[in-house]
C-alpha cells in the first residue's frame, strides 16, 4: 500500500470530492483526518473508512481552527506527513453582479485557507522525525482557462497553483513537496449546482458531454488515487507540478453554454 505508517490530513472530506481522496488515502494504509465544517459528516466519512480515522470539525478559513485541526492530528496519530488541500466553495455569478463580500467569502476559503493551513503543517513537520512530507493543493481547469462569472473563483485556484510552485521552492530543501491536482468536472455537489442551474440536466448533460473528450464526468475516487500517488514516496522527484486530471477539457476549446444559468453562491 502506497501509504502505510503515513498520517494524512484532507479537508472538506465530509463528502464529494474529499470523500473520495479520504476513501482512496485510507485504503492505501493512510491514518485519514477527515476535516469538513460539516461535523457529523465528516464523522460519518472517517467512520465509513476502512483503516484509522479521525473525523475533525473545522471551517478552514479560521486560523484557531486550522491550529486545532493540526493538533488534533498529532493527538491522535504523532504526526502528520501529508496534506489535502480540498476543501473549497464554488461560484458563478455576473462580474458586474459581483459584490465584496461574494469575493471576501470565496477567497477566504479557496485561497486565503490553503496558504495558512499548508504554513502550519509545514512547520509541523519540520519538527518531525524522520522528517519530510507532502502536500497536495485541489486547484481547478479555472487555473487554466476562465468561465464567465467564475471571476473569483478563477483568481484562487490560479492563486492556489502559483503558491504552491512558491512553497514548493522554499521546502524542497526540507524534504516537503508541494503539488497541485486540476480536475475538470467532477460527480459532486458542484455538478448537481450546474445541473440545478440550467433549463433542464438534460440539456447540461449533453452540453459537458461534448465538451469532455472522455464524455463523461470524473469520479472522486479517480484524482483520490492521484492525491494518494502524490501523497506517497513513489513520487518523491515530483514537486512544484499541477497535473490535470479533466478527461481532455484543457486539452480542446471549449465553447460556452448554449443557455443562461442562474447564479451559484456557494
Amino acid at each position: 500500500m502506497l501509504l502505510t505508517g503515513k498520517t494524512v490530513i484532507v479537508t472538506g472530506a465530509g463528502g464529494g470530492l474529499g470523500a473520495g481522496i479520504a476513501a482512496v488515502c485510507s485504503r492505501e494504509g493512510a491514518n485519514v483526518v477527515v476535516a469538513d465544517i460539516r461535523g457529523q459528516a465528516a464523522r460519518d466519512v472517517a467512520d465509513s473508512l476502512p483503516g484509522d480515522a479521525l473525523a475533525v470539525h473545522c471551517d478552514v478559513g479560521d486560523d484557531g481552527a486550522q491550529a486545532e485541526l493540526v493538533q488534533n492530528a498529532v493527538a491522535a496519530f504523532g504526526r502528520v506527513d501529508g496534506l489535502v488541500n480540498n476543501a473549497g466553495i464554488n461560484f458563478a455569478k455576473p462580474f458586474l453582479e459581483t459584490t465584496a463580500a461574494d469575493w471576501e467569502h470565496i477567497i477566504r476559503v479557496d485561497l486565503r485557507a490553503v496558504f495558512f493551513l499548508t504554513q502550519k503543517v509545514c512547520r509541523q513537520i519540520l519538527t518531525q522525525s524522520p522528517g519530510g512530507g507532502s502536500v497536495v493543493n485541489i486547484a481547478s481547469v479555472h487555473a487554466h482557462a476562465a468561465m464567465p462569472g467564475a471571476g473569483p473563483y478563477d483568481a484562487a485556484k490560479a492563486g492556489v497553483v502559483m503558491m504552491g510552485k512558491s512553497f514548493a521552492l522554499e521546502m524542497a530543501p526540507h524534504n516537503i513537496r508541494v503539488n497541485a491536482i486540476s480536475p475538470g468536472l467532477l460527480d459532486t455537489q458542484i455538478w448537481q449546482d450546474l445541473q440545478d442551474a440550467a433549463p433542464s440536466p438534460e440539456e447540461c448533460l449533453d452540453f459537458w458531454r461534448t465538451n469532455i473528450p472522455i464524455g463523461r464526468v470524473i469520479a472522486p475516487e479517480e484524482i483520490g488515487e492521484l492525491a494518494a500517488f502524490l501523497l506517497s514516496d513513489r513520487s518523491a522527484s515530483i514537486t512544484g507540478a499541477n497535473i490535470y486530471a479533466d478527461g481532455g477539457m484543457t486539452a480542446q476549446l471549449i465553447s460556452q453554454e448554449p443557455y443562461t444559468s442562474k447564479p451559484i453562491e456557494g
